[in-house]
């Protein structure tokens, strides 16, 4: 996500931030190429207006003159406006009410409700330990239900039972008087959607809140669609008080414009962000990491946290007391720390959230995705356990024979292998010391790099 606008961004702070002293044009040829660059992020024109004449005052104000670091102080103030455009802080689940505790999801057609329903039914059952019911009121989807039902199957959450020849309504507050029989915390209830804004639509989701009166109503809106998602957004909370926004498929939108528009427009927190397809990818909103992500500083707490929650500990200090002992690195922990990495998410939103990556240009970043890993992985498992543990015996006919069984051209078996011993140098240097204690802590994470295609490096 804002890989563009990291990219304009970093270059133009970057020439701003070793000056001694800012003035007047400095300052207003600076703010002229943000401007441009969060225009080209489809970032709404009066947010961009807005967001200008905060960052100018105090730029030109007493914090920055007295500075001795002037263009460190601007680039400061750049971080905070974005922040406080995001909305400052992290705004939680309002869960405080007598249990079940509802949830509604409202949204137009496609933008992704269901599947935000069952990562959400997820991330409560995960990070909150709540008991779960979800129910679908979509009648007029196609196996909508089946979805939900499907995806709640997979979570070992709940789904209540509903037929498409029933009213959505009923089946909502019937959900709802078996959630409070039933003890459940949270009761999750996904609405049907529309491809456009429709009176008829509107009428069956205001029936749907007053039903089931919701603490929590959750506008689901693909990010992909920059400032029309916030327009979106908007025509919603007029008709339905809305209490936040889910965005979807975060990691496929370059430019970020939604995220920066949303809460200006609305007045509504951007909670949650979807970042991949699994079940497990949603993340909660922080204003404060994500303006980092975006001035490409990274978001380092995010990434502990995901490498917290996701990456399997025991395993991990297994290899690290193997590399410490001197064992070596073989290609089957190569595989598995493939695996974890796989485990945290995609790997855009990983790169993002490494300091650093965020103004790496667009054309390296395309270099390494999801499908590479998948790729990898494919190569290691069509290798012999011997070949495996001893890579040395690879030669020109088992290379031949290895890229046959996975797919892939001989050249990518090589490009493997080489990656693979840029892995061990780094592995037999922590085996030394001095890292030691860092691959403990983060799964052997640290060699990330030397898997990275040439541009990365």
């Amino acid at each position: 996500m804002f890989q563009q606008l990291s990219e304009r961004l970093g270059q133009t702070l970057k020439s701003i931030r070793g000056q001694g002293r800012l003035s007047e044009d400095n300052i207003k040829k600076a703010l002229k190429d943000v401007r441009q660059s969060l225009l080209e992020a489809d970032v709404a024109v009066d947010v961009v207006q807005e967001f200008t004449a905060k960052v100018k005052r105090r730029a030109l104000g007493r914090e920055v003159a007295k500075s001795l670091n002037p263009g460190q102080v601007f680039i400061k103030i750049v971080k905070a406006e974005l922040t406080e455009l995001m909305g400052e802080k992290c705004e939680e689940l309002n869960l405080a009410a007598q249990p079940p505790a509802v949830i509604l999801m409202a949204g137009l057609q496609g933008s992704g409700k269901t599947t935000s329903s069952a990562k959400l039914a997820r991330w409560l059952k995960e990070q909150r330990k709540k008991k779960v019911l979800l129910v679908s009121t979509d009648v007029y989807r196609p196996a909508a239900m089946q979805q939900l039902e499907t995806l709640a199957k997979e979570l070992e959450v709940e789904c209540f039972p509903a037929e498409p020849s029933q009213k959505p309504v009923d089946i909502a507050k019937r959900a709802l008087e078996v959630a409070k029989k039933q003890a459940y915390d949270v009761l999750i209830v996904d609405t049907a959607g529309r491809l456009h804004i429709d009176s008829e639509m509107m009428g069956e989701i205001k029936s749907l809140h007053q039903s089931v009166n919701p603490v929590e109503t959750l506008f689901v809106v693909d990010s992909m669609t920059g400032q029309d998602a916030a327009n979106t957004a908007k025509a919603f909370h007029d008709v339905l008080p809305l209490t936040g926004v889910i965005l979807t498929k975060a990691d496929g939108d370059a430019r970020g414009g939604a995220a920066l528009s949303i809460r200006q427009i609305t007045g509504k927190p951007i909670k949650f962000l979807g970042v991949g397809e699994k079940t497990d990818a949603l993340e909660a909103f922080h204003p404060d990491r994500m303006a980092s992500r975006i001035l490409g500083m990274g978001d380092v707490l995010g990434l502990i946290e995901g490498i917290e929650q996701k990456v399997d500990r025991e395993k991990s200090q297994e290899l690290a007391k193997k590399v410490m002992s001197g064992k070596g690195f073989s290609l089957e922990d190569f595989a598995e720390q493939l695996k974890q990495m796989s485990n945290m998410g995609s790997i855009s939103s990983l790169l993002d959230k490494m300091p650093g990556m965020g103004n790496i240009p667009e054309a390296a970043r395309n270099k390494i995705n999801d499908k590479m890993f998948v790729r990898m992985t494919a190569i290691i498992s069509s290798m012999t356990k011997k070949e495996r543990r001893n890579p040395d015996l690879i030669n020109g006919s088992r290379k031949r024979r290895i890229a046959l069984g996975s797919g892939v051209e001989v050249q990518e078996v090589n490009k493997l292998l080489k990656q693979f011993d840029q892995m061990q140098k780094v592995m037999k240097k922590m085996g030394k010391g001095g890292f030691g204690k860092m691959l403990r802590g983060m799964g052997g994470m640290a060699g990330m790099k030397n898997m990275m295609p040439p541009g990365f490096q």
